[in-house]
């Protein structure tokens, strides 16, 4: 894990109805911040995003937040990060999330969180970059991502390596594993 230094966690504003949502994104959190690596997330102060952040700063762990100055206020954005930078639109921060991560992975959240995990993995595909992408199921929440890769595949939209491109890992502690490996 020497080269890996920052993880870009894209996750839920919201906390989801299942427990166990929490419980991963608190895990991550200070699994990160444990292991000594940077969070880097979207600076959300609530849902599973200020659980993550949260957990990661109450061990000690760095977290850089990235955040649109027209989420701030809606997301209510996380005053209390090591870093937080303001963007002017979603696409800046996104850019910077993607250039300041060295892995990234989603745990479960909404349309947002689909819509970044499939950008990143969009941008490998085309060669943007070659980065670990990771996808942590947490009581089926990966299903769709699954089916949706296979899908792509099974009609020809997609050839077979997208498979190698994004990895869909049992839960928190597959993912930290992962990396060890």
């Amino acid at each position: 894990m020497s080269k890996i230094a920052s993880v870009a966690v894209f996750c839920g504003s919201r906390a989801g109805n299942d427990p166990a949502f929490a419980a991963a994104a608190k895990a991550m959190g200070e699994g990160l911040a444990e292991r000594g690596l940077r969070l880097v997330y979207g600076a959300g102060g609530r849902g599973l995003m200020g659980i993550l952040a949260n957990a990661a700063l109450a061990k000690g762990g760095a977290v850089l937040g990235v955040i649109p100055e027209f989420l701030v206020g809606w997301e209510v954005g996380h005053d209390g990060l090591t870093e937080r930078v303001v963007t002017r639109t979603m696409h800046e921060r996104k850019k910077i999330m993607a250039e300041a991560s060295d892995v990234f992975v989603a745990l479960p959240g909404g349309i947002g969180t689909l819509d970044e995990i499939v950008e990143i993995l969009s941008w490998r595909q085309l060669g943007l970059h070659d980065k670990p992408i990771y996808v942590c199921d947490i009581n089926g929440s990966g299903a769709a991502m699954k089916l949706a890769l296979e899908t792509a595949i099974a009609q020809g939209f997609a050839s077979p390596e997208l498979r190698e491109m994004c990895t869909i890992v049992n839960g928190v502690d597959a993912f930290f594993q992962a990396l060890e490996d």
